[in-house]
């Protein structure tokens, strides 16, 4: 069977660096950061007092009032998650112009948006609620409110949308997994148009004081909350947890010329893998991020010296920046001087399981827009980085005709996407 080809005819975001496509690219080519104190809940007793929050405000000014959005009975029925997934996926099917009052276009639209926890701050302040005031205290809407399916079943049910409705959990590599797997559902003939994309809110204390036991996140920078996220530089010392949503709407490429969609790129190739070494560290030599970038190019039917821009994953820890530039020095043979890459991470932090939909986003932009973000805080570039253009603290024009962004998360799932520019 010949596959069908797959293109991006909306987007959706919502990040540290506030709500709205337009708002996200113009701060991010600008260099600024997301990152700062965390104003949510008391730090005091955490070693991580940083992360990347929504900012709070008027959507007229980028930022996030949920009660612009919901009101007080709907938020007590939704983890956060889940709203900005939803708050997501309405900017990315408003860009889309899909017709929502067609019943053939509903049956043949469908709905992958993930996460990598899903409902945790729910989960951790309903079980303090049970052991302080008892079961009977418990809201029915708790299972509902955290489980991570759930947030495509709230978009398929807002929107009517009756083709195929599911999730991914792979914990940082969700986004890109959901984008993936829903480009091969339309590509193979399972729907027209599919929603695709993660969400995470998982900034709580819970959240904090779990990824700090396992060592993962940032501690050195709490006074100086923008430096913090800082890929590939010598002084980083871990990630920056962040929140937000990424959606894409997929679209058949003959349905979205038939109606004359506005389409930003074209998904010509998916790639996975997995590392098989260790729950939480990547495997040292990159084999599993080489095989996952290796894969999606096969699959995208292009060669590594097409590649004109690596979306890195790029978290800022010790091992896994340096583990992810062998994997990438290994598929270009070495060849790098004509490859540009950066990771988005500085500016925003790590959005856990949203992170791959939302530099996936980042990545079909620079195409669109021939501007390739920066890596900012790369201040003093690490040894084994010199032989690559990390495009260090300020964004560079540059037409960008194929682009790769990859994921790699927990457990030694990875990810990898390719756009192409049309």
């Amino acid at each position: 069977m010949l596959k069908r080809r797959v293109v991006v005819t909306g987007i959706g975001i919502i990040s540290p660096l506030g709500l709205g496509q337009k708002n996200n690219w113009e701060r991010l080519i600008s260099g600024e950061s997301g990152i700062d104190k965390i104003a949510s809940f008391d730090t005091s007793e955490l070693s991580c007092k940083i992360g990347g929050e929504i900012p709070s405000g008027s959507s007229h000014e980028g930022n996030l009032d949920l009660n612009e959005w919901f009101d007080t009975k709907e938020q007590r029925k939704l983890d956060r998650f889940i709203m900005l997934g939803l708050i997501a996926a309405e900017e990315a099917i408003k860009d889309s112009n899909f017709d929502l009052k067609n019943e053939h276009t509903l049956n043949k639209s469908g709905v992958i948006v993930g996460s990598g926890i899903g409902g945790l701050k729910t989960i951790s302040e309903t079980s303090i609620l049970l052991e302080e005031k008892g079961a009977r205290r418990i809201s029915p809407f708790f299972i509902p409110s955290s489980l991570i399916n759930l947030i495509s079943g709230h978009i398929s049910i807002k929107y009517g949308l009756k083709g195929p409705n599911h999730s991914v959990v792979t914990a940082c590599s969700t986004g890109s997994h959901a984008i993936g797997d829903a480009s091969r559902i339309i590509s193979y003939g399972d729907a027209d148009i599919m929603i695709a994309g993660g969400a995470e809110a998982a900034i709580c204390k819970l959240g904090i004081a779990g990824f700090a036991a396992a060592r993962a996140l940032s501690t050195s920078f709490n006074e100086s909350p923008t430096k913090a996220s800082r890929p590939w530089d010598k002084d980083r010392d871990g990630f920056v947890m962040g929140e937000g949503a990424g959606v894409l709407v997929l679209e058949e490429f003959e349905h979205a010329k038939k109606r004359d969609a506005k389409i930003y790129a074209e998904i010509i190739g998916y790639g996975m893998s997995g590392d098989s070494f260790h729950i939480t560290a990547p495997e040292p030599s990159g084999s599993g991020a080489f095989a996952s970038m290796d894969n999606a190019l096969k699959n995208a039917n292009i060669n590594s010296s097409d590649l004109d821009y690596v979306n890195a994953h790029g978290t800022s820890t010790p091992l896994g920046d340096i583990i992810e530039l062998k994997a990438v020095s290994k598929l270009m043979h070495k060849k790098l001087d004509k490859l540009f890459m950066s990771s988005t991470k500085s500016s925003i932090g790590h959005l856990l399981g949203a992170a791959g939909a939302v530099e996936a986003i980042f990545s079909i932009l620079s195409m669109k827009n021939g501007i390739i973000p920066p890596t900012i805080n790369l201040d003093n570039k690490a040894e084994e980085a010199n032989d690559f253009n990390l495009v260090p603290n300020f964004s560079i024009d540059k037409k960008i005709n194929f682009c790769l962004s990859n994921s790699f998360g927990f457990g030694g799932t990875n990810a990898s996407l390719v756009f192409k520019n049309l």
